[in-house]
């Protein structure tokens, strides 16, 4: 039988520390006189209790059962409440606070953060440490430990909310309540207070358990910490066996194991561990002696052999053992009607699992897909626990989400969970790698629940993305990005990390109609930036270099003939466009020296115009035209030609009718038509 322990068993530092207190003190102090007692059970140890009790060290767990005069109080490694320490510290009684540092530090958070805030605790509710920690709040904190009692919590969108964690609950657990808090609430703060310790023997322990096949697990019957082992060791080793000395050990149980592993709670003293480990060492001498050639099997155990026959659906092995084993198709592969020929060589080693002793025909049913889905929970587990980022294959799309291959699993993608946006087509992703964290990973039972989440690894990605765009941006700097979505207002366009909008003003120094006849999903523009409010981005596609104003004075100079198309009309006027950024208006006034009623009794949109610059405004960017003027001119060069040259005065009041009206006087009605 080969042992195997695991190195962070027994005491971690704040229960050593405490110990090693209790007993120093309770030494000084009861060769005094003077009576020492523990606040409540000192840890979750029988042994140790006892232990202190054989030393003169009584219990106490309240203020008031102390028998009066001087005393000397142990605080106990998982805290007490802030009134209960100020009772305690009340006349002559001496402190001695064996609090472990890093459930002290929980306190002080408790203590800062419920000022203004509300604290949440993760743990269990009637653990001494929560209990504890509890009594440091300035404001009442909720305690959780289940997905129900976050569905009790309350709306607390209008506050700062802490969340700190009991330091020996379960990590992966406390993961997965914390991902139910920050999907509720989004101003949360999670402080990580779950012990390095702890942690630490949680994953080693989740390890040794998946490589043994019976497991030992040592700890008091009250300690939380050892029941948190023995329910990950119990998910991946169903022998699994909780003791709390060597008295309680079984021997029997474990005759027919090859490997055992050992691993033990915090409040476990190494004098424990030790006497079982040596138990189970004199098992394995005993064992030896009486070992046999022939290897021993049994359902559920792995073997190591070599392929004597290939079938096309079968595989013979030969494991050393009086009968053959067989693996069939279905049980080497999920692929079907995979020709094992092509994928297996007679002689080829092999490693399988036991599915059945005898198939009633004498041979021994092996398997090896499980073994590998087997490598494959394990992995997801890990994975889980450690928040790793996966990849899978999307195999087949549902109507609730996705399933996704991960090695020989199978992980299911809610269609929530899937993007951080709505996605109403899911077949897109069919045959698709993609990158997804675990929310949930159950393997212990036989129907599996392995949950994934590709949302926030989107949203990570993405914030990551625009974090670094909008580190290197700037306003004015030429960027190009992919039209991803038109409306009647404008273009977003993705810039890599952030969308920015091409508002339809911006399209054009001409006027446009509409965005979608410009612009398609998908195409590419090159643009600048405007401005940049907050995580709003401002584009523009009107360079200034293109400004069709930069020459317009010289080329519309007073006096200049245009001709231009008419865009739209008013009663007032009619806006003629001369090229596109510049539009001229033609006063209705200014049509024709016969009297108009309204530009459309004598053009309609898209007549071509030839008209007379009358009034040119740089600053306000307007130019007036009129047609009447032309007539004007070319009616005096007639006259010119025909009459004889005598000049003729014109009344002021005349010449000023005939002229254009100022721009003045049809500057404000222009820009309310606009």
């Amino acid at each position: 039988m080969e042992i195997i322990t695991s190195k962070k068993a027994g005491f971690c530092f704040g229960v050593e520390k405490a110990v090693d207190t209790a007993f120093s003190s309770c030494k000084d102090y009861v060769e005094k006189g003077i009576p020492v007692y523990t606040y409540g059970e000192l840890i979750h140890n029988e042994e140790v209790t006892k232990r202190l009790a054989e030393s003169g060290v009584g219990i106490i767990n309240s203020p008031s059962e102390l028998p009066g005069g001087k005393c000397a109080v142990i605080i106990r490694s998982h805290g007490i409440s802030r009134d209960e320490y100020e009772k305690l510290k009340s006349g002559d009684n001496i402190i001695i606070d064996a609090t472990c540092p890093f459930v002290s530090h929980i306190h002080k958070l408790a203590d800062e953060n419920s000022r203004d805030g509300v604290v949440i605790i993760i743990g269990s509710p009637d653990h001494p440490e929560v209990l504890g920690t509890k009594g440091w709040c300035n404001s009442e904190p909720f305690i959780v430990s289940d997905e129900e009692d976050i569905k009790k919590l309350p709306v607390l969108n209008d506050k700062k909310i802490t969340v700190v964690g009991q330091t020996t609950f379960s990590l992966q657990k406390f993961q997965y309540l914390v991902e139910l808090l920050q999907k509720k609430y989004y101003n949360i703060n999670v402080c990580k207070t779950i012990c390095n310790a702890t942690e630490e023997r949680q994953q080693e322990t989740a390890e040794i358990a998946g490589q043994v096949d019976a497991m030992i697990v040592i700890g008091g019957k009250h300690s939380s910490n050892t029941q948190k082992l023995y329910d990950i060791s119990r998910s991946k080793c169903k022998n699994t066996y909780y003791i709390q000395t060597l008295v309680d050990l079984e021997t029997t149980s474990f005759e027919s194991f090859s490997r055992v592993g050992i691993t033990a709670g915090a409040s476990t003293p190494n004098y424990i561990i030790k006497e079982v480990r040596e138990r189970m060492s004199e098992m394995s001498f005993e064992e030896m002696l009486n070992s046999q050639e022939e290897v021993q099997i049994r359902t559920g155990s792995k073997v190591e052999g070599t392929v004597v026959s290939v079938k096309p659906d079968e595989i013979v092995v030969d494991i050393h053992y009086k009968s053959e084993g067989i693996i069939t198709r279905n049980e080497y592969s999920s692929q079907p009607n995979l020709d094992l020929t092509t994928v297996v060589n007679v002689g080829d080693p092999i490693t399988a699992k036991v599915i059945k002793t005898n198939d009633g025909e004498g041979q021994v049913v092996l398997s090896t897909r499980r073994i590998e889905a087997e490598k494959a929970y394990t992995k997801l587990e890990e994975a889980f626990n450690n928040g790793d980022v996966l990849t899978g294959k999307v195999i087949q799309v549902l109507s609730g989400g996705l399933s996704v291959q991960v090695d020989a699993c199978r992980v299911f993608i809610p269609a929530s969970l899937v993007s951080d946006n709505f996605e109403r087509n899911l077949e897109k992703y069919l045959d698709q790698e993609v990158e997804f964290k675990l929310i949930e990973c159950d393997i212990a039972g036989r129907k599996k629940r392995i949950i994934g989440d590709r949302k926030q690894v989107v949203s990570k990605k993405k914030a990551e993305a625009a974090k670094e765009l909008f580190e290197r941006i700037e306003v004015g700097q030429v960027v190009e990005g992919t039209v991803k979505n038109v409306t009647d207002f404008g273009a977003f366009i993705d810039l890599g990390g952030a969308d920015g909008l091409l508002h339809i003003s911006e399209m054009s120094w001409g006027r446009v109609e509409s965005p979608k006849k410009i612009f398609k999903v998908g195409e590419t523009v090159k643009c600048f930036i405007k401005d940049i409010n907050g995580e709003k981005i401002a584009l523009s596609l009107k360079f200034e270099d293109q400004n069709p104003w930069i020459n317009a004075e010289e080329k519309y100079a007073k006096g200049t003939v245009v001709t231009g198309k008419i865009a739209r009309m008013t009663d007032f006027g009619a806006f003629v466009v001369l090229e596109p950024g510049i539009d001229a208006l033609l006063h209705v006034s200014q049509i024709s020296n016969e009297r108009v009623e309204k530009p459309a009794d004598v053009y309609k949109i898209g007549d071509e115009v030839t008209a007379k610059v009358v009034d040119f405004k740089a600053a306000d960017k307007k130019i007036s035209l009129s047609v009447r003027a032309l007539q004007n001119d070319d009616s005096e060069e007639e006259a010119d030609e025909e009459a004889p040259a005598v000049e003729e005065e014109t009344p002021a009041a005349v010449e000023e009718t005939e002229e254009a009206p100022a721009a003045e006087e049809t500057e404000e009605t222009a820009e309310d038509a606009e």
